[in-house]
């Protein structure tokens, strides 16, 4: 058995296991915690699929910038005991049953996917010369647009925070 395979079923099993954990402990910093690990389980499978970029933004942007604002989040709130839902069996059964749904779907798409597209050219997708060249060869309209969309925002959002002089 090669080594990326066994790497594979690692990350996957870590993968799995820390996303089970995510939902079901009970204090909220564990749970994030858990899901720090699974993003970089999933980073992991990135970098096993030659997604170099991909696995490396992955790990900036979510394991590093949106688990630090979830953690900052749980601290500010600061919850000492109100973790409960009152309603918790009508919760967990409505979970249950969008879970469910939400596996029907993903079983019947996946079983439609036509997967013959992606052998073709796999060695080179993820890395960041393929991604340079698509971007700014193939998406560099929307890729500008994109970015005026977030210098608009950015700005908007200094506005909006800038206290009144008047």
């Amino acid at each position: 058995m090669p080594i990326s395979e066994i790497l594979f079923w690692f990350l996957s099993a870590v993968a799995v296991i820390c996303a089970m954990l995510v939902v079901v402990v009970k204090n909220p910093v564990y749970s994030a915690l858990c899901l720090i690990l699974t993003f970089f389980a999933i980073a992991g499978h990135y970098f096993l699929l030659n997604a170099q970029f991909l696995a490396a933004v992955h790990i900036i942007v979510y394991a590093g910038a949106i688990m630090v604002l979830f953690l900052y989040i749980i601290m500010m709130v600061n919850m000492h005991g109100n973790m409960g839902f009152t309603k918790r069996t009508l919760f967990e059964i409505i979970s249950a049953i969008s879970a469910g749904l939400l596996l029907l779907v993903l079983t019947v798409a996946g079983k439609q996917a036509d997967l013959s597209q992606l052998t073709k050219s796999a060695a080179n997708i993820g890395t960041v010369e393929s991604l340079g060249n698509s971007l700014f060869n193939e998406f560099l309209l929307p890729f500008e647009i994109s970015a005026l969309l977030f210098l608009s925002a950015m700005v908007g959002a200094v506005l909006l925070s800038k206290k009144q002089l008047s």
